[in-house]
């Protein structure tokens, strides 16, 4: 199989899960949040955060763009910024507007391996910014990143089990 097929695939597979795991959220969800523990998001961060979990991060490995304000780099951002405590991390306020910005994260995704290629999916070796002086091939980079979304589509997935939903393996895996 080549690296195009197989991160096209899981790309599928996995945002049409995320996607159908969003469908049970509602509105009044939002603020929830796990009760015992501590540094949980709430469901209106963990949604945004979904949004953004592979197809921004694609770009930045295929493109270069990490999303840092003009003349900014990755490295010059501090660590509290780039990883802050979850209070402090961006909520949707809608549920409707998380699916929608899934959306469009999936189209970025899909672009982003199109425009990649199979050649330099396979062949260039790139380093995530987070990782200086470690380099994968980008291809891996781009698989880790739908294993990241498919990571928060889990914590999705026992955010509905904890609040009682009748969810089960099924939904898990988009079926």
């Amino acid at each position: 199989m080549k690296w195009t097929e197989l991160l096209k695939s899981h790309v599928e597979d996995v945002y049409h899960a995320t996607e159908g795991l969003m469908d049970l959220v509602k509105q009044k969800d939002l603020s929830w949040k796990p009760e015992t523990g501590s540094n949980w998001m709430t469901m209106g961060q963990l949604l945004m955060h979904l949004t953004t979990a592979c197809g921004f991060c694609m770009r930045g490995f295929v493109t270069g763009d990490w999303g840092c304000p003009e003349g900014a780099k990755y490295e010059d951002i501090p660590e509290e910024q780039m990883l802050p405590p979850a209070e402090k991390m961006p909520a949707v306020k809608q549920v409707a507007k998380a699916k929608k910005l899934l959306a469009e994260d999936k189209a970025l995704a899909l672009a982003m391996i199109e425009q990649a290629g199979e050649r330099t999916l396979a062949t260039k070796k790139v380093e995530a910014p987070w990782n200086p002086g470690t380099k994968y091939e980008l291809g891996l980079h781009l698989l880790h990143m739908v294993g990241h979304l498919s990571q928060h589509k889990g914590q999705l997935f026992y955010y509905l089990k904890l609040m009682g939903r009748p969810v089960h393996t099924g939904h898990l895996w988009g079926m």
